[in-house]
C-alpha cells in the first residue's frame, strides 16, 4: 500500500513541496523530467504534473493528496478537502493598470478590458463590486497586453511586483491572497487514510517548527528566576547545572517573531552566550 501524491512538476510550489516532505524525513529523487517516482523512508508514490491539473488527478482519486496554490483550486474548483495550509508559495493575484492611468477604486475598472489567467476568480470578485468590464483570457505573458492594445487592464499573479513594475504597470487590487494548500480526495480511506494522517502529522510537526526557535543560554543562579520569566516558552523552560558554580544552562522554545526583542531582555537581565536555533520538527 502507498500513498499517493501530486506534486507540481516545476516552479516554486515545486521546489517548496520537495523541501517540506524532505524535512518529514521523505527522501525524493524524480530526476529530470521524470513524472512519477517512488519515495525513500515512506511508503509514498509521486505524480509531478501541471499545476491546474492537480485538484482534477485528485477529485478522480488518481492520487490521494496534492498539493497545489489556493489560487488553482479557485480557478479550477473540484470536490476535493482542503486539509492544511503549508506556509509557502505566498503570492496575491492582482489587478494592475499602466502606471500613468488614473485610478479612483474599483469603479475605473467598469467598461475597461482585463486580460487574465483567473477569468472564473476574477469574473467573482468583479461581480462582488458589481463593476461589469470586459474579461480577456489569455495564457502566459498576461503583463504584455496593456502594451500591445489588448486590454486596458491585467489580472495576474505577484510575488514581489518586480515583473509589473518592469512592464510600465502599477497594483491597483488585489483579488485574493495565495499559498500553497494541502488537499485530499474526500473519499480516503483504509491503508491510505492511515498513511494520510502519517504524513499529515510529520507536516504538522514540521509547520510547528517554522514559526519557532530553540532558544539557549546560559545564567547565574542568583537571576535564575527573574530570566525564566522572560522566556514565553510552551511551559516551562529546561534548567541544567554548567560545569562552573553559579550558573546553569536554559533551553525552551520561542515563537520567531518574539525572538529579537526576548533576546534584547535577556541580555538586559545578564543573560550570556545566547545560541539561537532553528528547528526541523516540533511534536506537541
Amino acid at each position: 500500500m502507498k500513498l499517493r501524491i501530486a506534486l507540481q512538476k516545476q516552479g516554486k510550489l515545486a521546489e517548496g513541496s520537495v523541501a517540506l516532505l524532505r524535512k518529514c524525513g521523505i527522501g525524493i529523487s524524480n530526476g529530470h523530467g521524470k513524472l512519477k517516482a517512488e519515495a525513500a523512508d515512506f511508503p509514498l508514490e509521486m505524480f509531478f504534473l501541471r499545476d491546474d491539473d492537480i485538484p482534477q488527478y485528485v477529485a478522480d482519486g488518481v492520487a490521494d493528496i496534492g498539493v497545489v496554490g489556493e489560487n488553482i483550486l479557485a480557478e479550477y474548483p473540484r470536490p476535493v478537502d482542503q486539509v492544511e495550509r503549508l506556509g509557502f508559495g505566498n503570492c496575491r493575484l492582482s489587478i494592475a493598470i499602466p502606471k500613468p492611468d488614473e485610478y479612483v477604486s474599483v469603479e475605473s475598472l467598469r467598461g475597461k478590458r482585463i486580460a487574465t489567467s483567473y477569468p472564473r476568480v476574477l469574473r467573482a470578485f468583479l461581480d462582488r463590486n458589481r463593476v461589469a468590464a470586459e474579461i480577456h483570457e489569455i495564457s502566459g505573458s498576461v503583463e504584455i497586453a496593456p502594451s500591445i492594445g489588448l486590454a486596458d487592464a491585467v489580472c495576474d499573479l505577484v510575488s514581489s511586483g518586480s515583473t509589473l513594475f518592469s512592464n510600465g504597470l502599477r497594483e491597483v487590487e488585489t483579488v485574493m491572497r495565495s499559498e500553497a494548500i494541502l488537499i485530499a480526495r474526500r473519499d480516503i480511506r483504509n491503508g491510505s487514510a492511515a498513511l494520510f494522517d502519517d504524513l499529515r502529522f510529520r507536516i504538522k510537526s514540521v509547520l510547528a517548527a517554522g514559526g519557532n526557535k530553540y532558544i539557549l543560554l546560559n545564567t547565574p543562579e542568583e537571576k535564575l528566576k527573574e530570566i525564566s520569566g522572560l522566556l514565553p516558552g510552551i511551559k516551562s523552560p529546561t534548567v541544567m547545572p554548567l560545569a562552573e558554580p553559579g550558573w546553569v544552562s536554559l533551553h525552551s522554545v520561542v515563537e520567531e517573531r518574539e525572538v529579537w526583542s526576548v533576546v534584547d531582555r535577556l541580555k538586559q537581565a545578564g543573560a550570556e552566550g545566547i545560541l539561537i536555533l532553528s528547528i526541523d520538527q516540533m511534536i506537541s
